[in-house]
């Protein structure tokens, strides 16, 4: 009797059942297609903090290159495309951003009618970004491996438009999934997180090819994946050889009060606040600390302009060259108007105001209403009640300091935004004073820890991160957490401050290596010109022939 063996052809090889499934993803039109793209989107969250489960934003990606590819079929491609970015967005920032609405909820009477706009209009203007980036790579399509390059260098650009456009958010970027791999962060030291975010996206874009019925297919995402495990073997290296140090006689001491955003501004509640941080401070230590650090709006509102009572206590702790740190809320006369700044103030000996820092990058909505004769129509107030919000100050600044390196202040967020977390004169260190208790119990405070390691790394220098309800921690400049207190405990945390590194290739030249590799990736995307059959659609066949062998 006649036994047939089946072999399929040279181009899906070992690949076959990949192949079968991305002609499968391919072939989705209409709900189901922007269903998985959604759901994709989810998945990909999942690679963010406290989860660090990269491969899940490396499969989404994949799959949303698959989706791609079957829109290509279609009349109306960059329509489709565009659909297919947009719910792959919408699902990413829902499940990554969802802590966003917490803040809503402090005053509820006031704010909580507002969630469901927050929970809908806030991922679906954020998907706006993914969209264009993917109506983009319809719209230019390429053929093969070109296609790879185009979508990546596509939605990294829309990545760092993100990062820039509308005073910029460039939260859980690409770069963000390799949290729990510090080997592959290292590399933000040259190419910073837009760069590794660009390489990230490439990455995962390419193991679509696998998929794909084409000869050869599986040289692109071999040579990429070959370019990240020499990513991990050099920053492997980096981290073995550039041990823990520390600047001698300097100690820090980060204070974490841990009270809820609800106990902050009840008048009753103040007097108990202040002790708390007070007596966080006087805690006795095995070796006494050099510096102390308080959270962002650590102090009852305006208490260190109006009671000197609460300037001469800060006086007790700071004698001789000590030094106390602290975020808090100022006024400032203009005419006849108040200004207010969302401030950070530096004490010296006896409580001397040695430094004043205003924050320049403002949270939207938070601290400052856009549009806002356009908002108040619909209804809509920023959530700290502040008349007229908070005012920008100058940008970056150094300080010199007494007993220790020149320190460079941020305030909250502001952390998140590469290349602009340093002045003109590069500091010995960073700190960073933020209340992430408007976010409670949530992965908010733990994507924030994760955004200042990779400042840390960009820049090469340490961050002292003091939190309200925590993630209190001080960051070595290779994005080493050295010390920590867990979020929602209320403490300190005593450590030496890490020494920097000499100036990093990224610190030098900011997001140029970022251009570089954006340029080659559309450069390789240019190689395979646009033929008619392009133009009009590749079609995907939904079975690969077969050869089929008759032995006897």
């Amino acid at each position: 009797m006649a036994a047939l063996s089946f072999v399929t052809s040279s181009s899906e090889g070992i690949f076959a059942p990949l192949v079968l499934m991305g002609d499968r993803l391919r072939g989705l039109r209409g709900w189901r297609r922007a269903l998985l793209a959604f759901a994709a989107g989810l998945v990909s969250a999942l690679a963010y903090a406290p989860f660090g489960f990269f491969p899940g934003l490396l499969l989404a990606t994949a799959i949303l290159v698959l989706l791609l590819d079957g829109t290509a079929t279609e009349p109306s491609r960059v329509r489709a495309a565009a659909i297919v970015g947009w719910a792959s967005g919408v699902g990413q920032f829902l499940a990554g951003l969802y802590w966003v609405g917490y803040a809503f909820t402090v005053d509820a009477a006031q704010h909580a009618w507002q969630i469901p706009f927050v929970a809908i209009l806030f991922p679906g203007f954020l998907a706006l970004y993914p969209m264009l980036a993917c109506a983009a790579t319809a719209y230019f399509r390429r053929n093969g491996s070109a296609r790879i390059f185009l979508f990546a260098a596509a939605y990294a650009l829309c990545e760092w438009v993100r990062g820039h456009l509308f005073t910029g958010f460039p939260w859980n970027l690409a770069a963000y999934s390799w949290g729990a791999v510090p080997q592959i962060m290292q590399s933000a030291a040259v190419i910073g997180a837009y760069g590794l975010t660009l390489l990230t996206l490439l990455f995962g874009a390419s193991l679509a090819e696998f998929a794909t019925a084409r000869r050869r297919a599986w040289l692109l995402p071999t040579a990429v994946t070959a370019l990240f495990a020499a990513l991990w073997i050099s920053g492997g290296v980096r981290l073995a050889l550039d041990g823990p140090s520390t600047v001698p006689g300097v100690r820090l001491r980060l204070v974490q009060p841990d009270i809820p955003q609800t106990e902050k501004l009840m008048p009753q509640l103040q007097p108990r606040n202040w002790t708390r941080l007070l007596q966080l401070s006087h805690a006795p230590a095995r070796t006494e600390p050099t510096i102390i650090i308080w959270p962002e709006a650590a102090p009852p509102p305006f208490l260190l302009q109006r009671v000197p009572q609460a300037v001469e206590q800060i006086g007790t702790l700071t004698p001789g060259n000590r030094v106390l740190m602290t975020g808090t809320v100022r006024a400032e006369l203009a005419g006849n108007s108040v200004r207010y700044f969302n401030s950070f103030y530096i004490f010296s000996h006896g409580g001397q105001l040695i430094g004043i820092y205003d924050k320049f990058h403002l949270v939207p909505f938070g601290e400052y209403l856009p549009f806002p004769g356009l908002l108040h129509m619909l209804g809509l107030s920023k959530i700290v009640d502040m008349p007229d919000g908070f005012r920008e100050g100058p940008g970056p600044q150094t300080f010199r300091m007494p007993g220790a390196p020149p320190v460079g202040p941020l305030i909250c967020y502001e952390v998140i935004f590469p290349d602009a977390v340093v002045g003109r004169i590069r500091p010995g260190w960073i700190v960073n004073v933020t209340d992430d208790s408007w976010f409670g119990p949530s992965t908010g405070p733990y994507q924030h820890l994760l955004t200042a390691r990779m400042r840390a790394i960009e820049e090469g220098l340490p961050i002292a991160r003091d939190a309200n309800t925590g993630i209190s921690a001080v960051i070595d400049p290779l994005g080493r957490v050295m010390a920590s207190l867990p979020l929602g405990q209320p403490g300190y945390v005593d450590a030496e401050l890490p020494r920097a590194l000499p100036i990093t290739v990224y610190a030098r030249l900011g997001d140029m290596g970022f251009l570089l590799l954006l340029t080659i990736c559309f450069l390789c995307a240019l190689a395979t010109p646009r033929t008619a059959k392009n133009i009009r659609g590749e079609k995907f066949p939904a079975k690969m022939p077969l050869q089929v062998v008759e032995s006897r």
